[in-house]
């Protein structure tokens, strides 16, 4: 592997650069190229077959750029299609999921909540992770099935999100997970409303973990 890694990060919107930024700011070193697909997002309302159409012509092209890992930040694909994806593609795949198991660990209460589009909710992947690690816990899962449409239309609902927030609050959740990497650039609002009440998880620095053992390995 050259000096200088190149790094691919995917979303289908803006949600991505927090954790491409992140990644930069971790990796000075390495190079990061962000690609998204503004043309198509929503992702959370669409079904897995129709995903992978749009992805993989873009993650294939991603390769061709030298990307030598491509970090999938982007919970809806990882949780439906990034199997597939790993199948055709020649470089290693990082994804991003929802916190499920650790913040099952955490969770004093035995009540998290998932904050995740409804493409992810429905996944396979996303009821193994329940039926594994949370078995033993409640999991309320908040409406956010507009929300990465606000946050990429800067129309954010603040009171919607604060009734979802505030509900799994009042329901007991001691535990929050953001589960689309569009969340990320409200997770201060939600920390907020959580006020002490919840503690509020996302996957970025975990996966960055993963990213620098990846890169190791393919050093």
């Amino acid at each position: 592997m050259s000096a200088r890694p190149i790094i691919g990060v995917f979303d289908s919107g803006v949600g991505g650069l927090s954790v491409a930024n992140a990644i930069g700011q971790e990796l000075p070193q390495a190079e990061v190229i962000f690609r998204n697909d503004p043309d198509h997002l929503p992702y959370g309302l669409k079904p897995p077959e129709e995903i992978l159409g749009y992805v993989l012509p873009i993650l294939q092209s991603m390769v061709n750029q030298g990307c030598q890992v491509i970090v999938i930040a982007c919970n809806t694909v990882t949780t439906t299609i990034i199997e597939t994806l790993r199948q055709k593609l020649s470089v290693p795949l990082i994804g991003m999921e929802p916190m499920v198991k650790p913040a099952a660990k955490l969770s004093k209460s035995g009540i998290i909540a998932v904050c995740a589009t409804p493409t992810t909710l429905a996944s396979k992947r996303y009821k193994w992770l329940k039926d594994t690690y949370a078995k033993d816990s409640k999991v309320i899962e908040p409406d956010c099935s507009n929300w990465t449409k606000l946050i990429e239309t800067n129309q954010i609902d603040r009171k919607h999100i604060f009734d979802q927030i505030d509900g799994a609050c009042r329901a007991g959740a001691d535990v929050i997970v953001l589960g689309c990497t569009h969340y990320h650039w409200i997770e201060e609002d939600i920390k907020k409303i959580a006020n002490g009440r919840a503690t509020v998880i996302q996957p970025e620095q975990p996966v960055i973990e993963q990213l620098k053992r990846v890169l190791a390995q393919t050093a």
